[in-house]
């Protein structure tokens, strides 16, 4: 990739920009700090500071607070975006506000209850919020490229950006007869989003801190699948199972109830995790959708 003179790339979206700001202007992240990289290669996403600025298209959005950020958009006439309605604060009233028109619609629940998808157009402001601590994460889009996120975790997008959902197929049962129960660690669904013609912009809302990682073609990490926040459409992912032998403690009907349930992402591509999941059970695990294991 050439960089134009004068100009930098940022490291946590990959976009080029002029030298010399605070923040990146594409996603947010700031700039004027030194990058913490774990000894395991996971880079953490420094989180957007207070009032920072993303431009797309003739619009932007500003980032307000730091413990549960607020996206306040200045939407310019020929844009807009779609949200879920939980999200939505507040709207100047020359936002038009409309049920969304994408393909497919949008059938989702969350606690019980249905999700409906709306779309926001300009010109005037609006503000959405995840409504919980955590980070906004900033994904640009470039056209073809293709992201998969955890089900829950989207907050707003642009609406160059297209979406569409897929079943997850990662589960497994515990319990059996009346008792018998089937988990679905990354949830049963997956969120797939992608632009097409133009560039978009993306906004997740990520419990805790973000990590970042870039996998080589073939090369494996193991995650908690509840921490599991986006990843390319490139990255395979499974269940892997870990099972603990040895030891006087432990019996072998013991072991093999005692598992610890990971996924399993391969390269190529990029994936990122949040410091704050749920932890999975893992207990008495009787079938399982494809997985690799191992014994220690």
């Amino acid at each position: 990739m050439t960089i134009p003179e004068g100009q930098v790339v940022c490291r946590y979206c990959r976009m080029a920009h002029p030298a010399g700001g605070t923040s990146c202007p594409s996603c947010g992240a700031a700039l004027d700090i030194r990058t913490a990289v774990a000894r395991s290669g996971w880079v953490e996403q420094p989180p957007i500071k207070d009032m920072a600025r993303i431009q797309f298209g003739q619009s932007r959005v500003q980032i307000e607070g730091t413990y549960v950020p607020v996206a306040d958009f200045a939407l310019a006439e020929p844009d807009w975006i779609f949200f879920s309605h939980h999200a939505l604060l507040w709207t100047e009233p020359g936002v038009r506000l409309s049920n969304t028109s994408l393909a497919g619609g949008w059938n989702r629940m969350m606690s019980g209850l249905p999700l409906i998808m709306l779309e926001a157009r300009g010109p005037g402001r609006i503000a959405l919020s995840g409504d919980r601590p955590g980070e906004v994460v900033a994904l640009p889009l470039m056209p073809g490229r293709q992201i998969w996120t955890r089900e829950h975790r989207f907050l707003s997008a642009t609406g160059n950006v297209s979406y569409t959902w897929q079943q997850t197929g990662i589960w497994y049962t515990t319990g059996s007869g009346d008792d018998k129960e089937t988990h679905y660690p990354v949830g049963r669904y997956g969120d797939i989003f992608m632009c097409q013609q133009t560039p978009g912009l993306l906004l997740l809302h990520a419990p805790g801190n973000t990590f970042l990682r870039d996998l080589a073609p073939g090369e494996t990490v193991l995650v908690q699948p509840g921490a599991l926040l986006y990843r390319d459409m490139t990255v395979a992912s499974h269940l892997h199972l870990e099972y603990p032998q040895g030891g006087p403690t432990i019996s072998w009907r013991r072991a093999f109830s005692q598992r610890t349930v990971w996924l399993r992402l391969v390269g190529p591509g990029r994936v990122a995790v949040s410091s704050v999941f749920g932890h999975t059970s893992s207990l008495s695990i009787n079938q399982h959708s494809p997985a690799t294991s191992r014994r220690w």
